[in-house]
């Protein structure tokens, strides 16, 4: 598909293309520094310089190895086609083994559970604030208020509010540096905690220095979103945005650290971020920061649809509506995801109640989708022919830094990390039923070649003492060669019923792994009588079939290769189109069937997944009114271990 004129002015630096950049790119690792200082010193045994000193270089050194050396310099170069993500970088491997894919799925199945704390943490943190004016204030009504608003608001699109994403985290930004800087003026010694050796020796000398680990992952949590949003702002936009935001977020941390530094005892429930704000900034400040936790909220849900449809797109995900509520290239809105990530994150405020407590759930998913990016990564380098020694290096930088956050994160799973990791789990399970299941039918699916039955389709067209079922018979068909075609389709056409047409259409739907692919060839293996339309569609488009058909239709048309008139005479002189029906099959598993336990287990997830499913009619956006459905078994033989015995 061609790009749109907004699409491509966007994967080019310029002012504007920086500004939304910064709107939708760092919302998640931009928030920040709402929550990270204080869940530090909220873990710590006693506080003193090594905490401060030690836990700030620790911060610096993440946002600096994790996410900008990892992310920014070398996983947005593995992007497809200018798309990012990890089903994005699945879909680039030459070779897609079953383990790849199951790192795929537990990748994007955390990362769905990351969609959830997300927006709770954030805009709870940013509430409570509101304490400090008034500390009867109830949060829990205004954040499930907020919550509610914005999943509602999903449905009808989110470009209007958009546009002024870009200028509000320029604000936030711009904020957190001032904060920052004007704390760092009353404590500057604070900038010797950039050195790596306070991180060293936090970890090794301070009282669970290495647990607290946990904490400071935070701090960049939303480093997975600059690779998944690399298809809507380009690296160029990326890369050179993420040095504005990340100087903000130093500055603004630094400032944290110096303030507390100046004050040494700090009190209960204390949030450092709030703390270096003026008392007669407090309200603004507050107003600001709710404003950029609604912001990185909605691009985790924005996130959130775009992996579940790349997913549907890949097979990762049972078919499910896929809606475009505006006309902006890439913005889907899905109501399923939608109404159960608004159901989660209601229960997660209500559970956890204060962002403390949801701290504990916080990042411990999010450090398997890295773990998982990091195996995938070093596997595409691979087969790149990256020199190996290039590569042992990444594995040991990126295997000691994300093995450390996972030992740190794992000290949280009995006090909320469990929540996430169980959520995680839910949807690789969902992933794994679908994915398996369709592969184990597959395997099963038969195949004819079409051309030993040329002469059927001819002489049925031509049976007048079989009535005629349709002008033009469409068949969905699953196989990849020119000349093949499923044996239940023939049964289908000739034994089950048989089923007299003018015209066979066969179309077979190619989902390519360029994101963006948007084209189609036909083949006339019987010239008016049996065509074959193959549709190339990339991962990100839409497969809106019945809309494509007819585009195909009117092509051919005007090419003169057929003539859409109706065959039936007293509709032809009045120059009636021809009537179109289309036939689906759905393929069910029998009982009569043998599977290893393994097997069977996958078969009987992926029943489970059907259910979540829509049917290929919904799913390829064919008109129901022109359809017949037809059930087929899958046949798999299961040879008698006796035979049985006629009484006479």
């Amino acid at each position: 598909m061609p790009e749109t004129k907004q699409h491509h002015s966007l994967s080019k630096v310029s002012f504007a293309g920086l500004l939304i950049t910064i709107g939708i790119v760092f919302g998640d690792i931009g928030t920040s520094p709402l929550y990270v200082v204080k869940a530090i010193i909220s873990g710590a045994e006693n506080f003193d310089k090594l905490l401060v000193y030690g836990a700030l270089s620790c911060v610096f050194w993440t946002l600096t190895l994790q996410t900008t050396f990892k992310y920014v310099f070398i996983t947005l170069r593995a992007d497809n086609h200018g798309e990012g993500g990890i089903f994005a970088l699945f879909a680039l491997m030459k070779k897609k083994s079953s383990w790849a894919a199951v790192l795929t799925m537990i990748g994007g199945g955390a990362l769905l559970a990351d969609g959830v704390i997300t927006p709770s943490i954030t805009v709870t943190s940013s509430i409570e604030g509101l304490r400090l004016i008034n500390p009867e204030i109830p949060v829990l009504p205004v954040v499930l208020f907020i919550i509610t608003a914005l999943f509602f608001v999903q449905q009808f699109g989110t470009n209007l509010i958009g546009k002024s994403f870009g200028p509000i985290m320029v604000i936030w930004f711009g904020m957190l540096a001032v904060l920052g800087f004007a704390q760092l003026t009353s404590y500057p010694e604070i900038l010797n905690s950039l050195n790596p050796y306070y991180a060293y020796d936090f970890l090794v000398n301070y009282p669970k220095g290495f647990i607290l680990l946990g904490a400071v992952f935070l701090c960049t949590t939303g480093a997975e979103a600059l690779y998944s949003d690399l298809g809507h702002c380009g690296i160029k936009n990326i890369r050179i945005s993420w040095i504005f935001v990340k100087i903000s977020l130093v500055l603004n941390y630094l400032g944290q650290g110096a303030w507390l530094m100046n004050h040494p005892q700090p009190v209960a429930d204390l949030n450092p971020f709030y703390a270096i704000m003026p008392s007669w900034f407090l309200f603004s400040g507050i107003m600001i920061s709710t404003a950029a936790a609604v912001i990185a909220s909605q691009a985790l849900i924005t996130g959130s649809y775009t992996l579940v449809s790349e997913a549907v797109s890949l097979n990762f995900w049972p078919k499910i509506k896929v809606l475009h509520p505006t006309t902006i290239k890439g913005q889907v809105y899905i109501p399923f995801v939608n109404w159960l990530l608004w159901v989660s994150v209601c229960f997660v405020i209500l559970f956890f109640r204060e962002s403390s407590s949801m701290e504990a759930a916080y990042g411990l998913s999010i450090t398997l989708t890295m773990i998982m990016t990091s195996m995938l990564l070093i596997y595409y380098l691979h087969q790149k022919n990256i020199p190996l020694l290039i590569l042992i290096l990444l594995v040991i930088i990126f295997g000691s830094i994300e093995g450390s956050f996972l030992i740190a994160n794992l000290h949280k799973f009995k006090d909320g990390g469990w929540f996430s990791i169980a959520l995680g789990f839910t949807f690789l399970v969902i992933m794994l039923g679908w994915y398996f299941g369709r592969r184990i039918k597959n395997r099963h699916i038969s195949f004819s070649n079409v051309n030993k039955y040329l002469h059927l389709f001819e002489d049925l067209s031509n049976d007048k003492s079989i009535p005629q079922i349709a002008t033009n018979l469409v068949y969905i068909i699953k196989a990849n060669e020119i000349h093949q075609i499923e044996s239940k389709i023939m049964y289908s056409i000739f034994n089950k019923q048989p089923k007299r047409a003018k015209t066979y259409w066969l179309l077979h739907v190619d989902t390519v792994d360029e994101p963006d692919t948007f084209c189609y060839e036909v083949n006339q293996i019987i010239p008016g009588t049996l065509i074959r339309v193959d549709f190339h569609l990339g991962f990100k488009i839409e497969p809106r079939i019945n809309l494509y058909f007819k585009e195909v239709l009117k092509d051919m048309v005007a090419s003169g290769e057929i003539k859409l008139t109706s065959t039936y005479e007293s509709l032809k002189k009045h120059h009636f189109p021809p009537d179109f029906l289309f036939v689906n099959l759905d393929r069910i598993m029998s009982r009569d069937y043998s599977l290893s336990p393994w097997e069977s287990m996958i078969m009987g997830l992926h029943s489970f997944t059907r259910l979540l499913s829509i049917n290929d009619v919904k799913a390829l956006g064919l008109d129901s009114s022109c359809v017949i459905e037809e059930k087929v078994p899958i046949a798999i033989e299961r040879p008698l271990t006796r035979k049985i015995q006629r009484i006479e």
